[in-house]
């Protein structure tokens, strides 16, 4: 009996940016080629689904469907993980725009059900974040809102919390002492300086890569925006990917890393873009 083979080859083009160990692609986070098991800790602050402009991206989803965004790509970072390999989730406690909705325990109850192990939160008091004197009704009974001031870093794991090996760590013991302690106090950043809706400090990935990578660990975010998380990998010896499927944030991205790490300075000649041609091969028996 003969089998006859049907090949047929796809080629994707994408665009990407590498220096060193960090690389950035321009593509949905789905479909970006990150090899499965290959990633220490996963830090990043997915959108948040109340209608802010992202550019191609549609911020005002219904709940249902921002759901199933959120466990499409909780299945690809549990992929993408290595065992022991971690993720830090920073994302609202809740939100009223819409209806209220307990944002934090829907994705943390979400993210166990794909798959992933709870190890704990993490609350961040944003010190510049705005405030306001009284939501609802006024002096009354009838229907008050209660806000909380705050957002959480959701830390989920594979499989082992424990780290498999030993690696090289670089925290020092007051950092240690004070960042074990689930409650984080420091200012959040300036949309208009940065150049992005919704960028986070960088001080949140530092602290999230310090505490739980070892130097020379993989970094992943999927939703790079800004490039943060990369610059703070970049800073603290990490190897870093990020994803952005925004072209206009990808460039503000390897810009910002760029110019924050000064990647310039160097004159390395690796640093421009790259239409790069990944082929992928189906084959089918027939």
């Amino acid at each position: 009996m003969f089998y006859l083979l049907k090949v047929s080859i796809i080629k994707i083009n994408m665009k990407t940016w590498e220096y060193e160990d960090l690389k950035i692609y321009c593509e949905d986070f789905l479909k970006a080629p990150i090899n499965e098991n290959s990633v220490d800790l996963l830090v990043t602050s997915p959108p948040y689904n109340v209608g802010i402009e992202y550019g191609d991206y549609k911020d005002g989803k219904s709940y249902k469907e921002y759901l199933e965004f959120s466990a499409g790509w909780f299945k690809q970072a549990l992929k993408v993980l290595k065992e022991d390999g971690r993720m830090c989730l920073n994302i609202p406690l809740d939100k009223n725009k819409g209806g209220q909705k307990s944002v934090c325990s829907d994705l943390t109850f979400l993210a166990k059900k794909v798959g992933f192990n709870y190890h704990s939160t993490i609350i961040w008091n944003e010190g510049n974040i705005s405030r306001r004197t009284a939501w609802g009704s006024w002096l009354s009974a009838r229907a008050p809102y209660v806000i909380a001031p705050v957002e959480v870093i959701v830390v989920l794991y594979k499989k082992s919390w424990r780290k498999l090996a030993y690696g090289k760590n670089d925290i020092t013991k007051q950092e240690f002492m004070d960042w074990t302690n689930g409650v984080w106090t420091f200012t959040g950043e300036s949309k208009k300086r940065v150049g992005h809706p919704a960028p986070f400090p960088i001080e949140l990935p530092r602290r999230c890569i310090k505490l739980f990578s070892y130097v020379g660990d993989t970094v992943l975010d999927p939703f790079l925006g800004s490039g943060t998380t990369l610059i703070a990998a970049y800073m603290n010896k990490r190897k870093g990917i990020g994803v952005e499927i925004d072209p206009k944030y990808f460039d503000l991205s390897v810009k910002r890393i760029k110019d924050t790490c000064n990647l310039e300075q160097l004159k390395i000649s690796n640093l421009d873009y790259n239409n790069r041609s990944y082929v992928k091969t189906a084959v089918a028996v027939v």
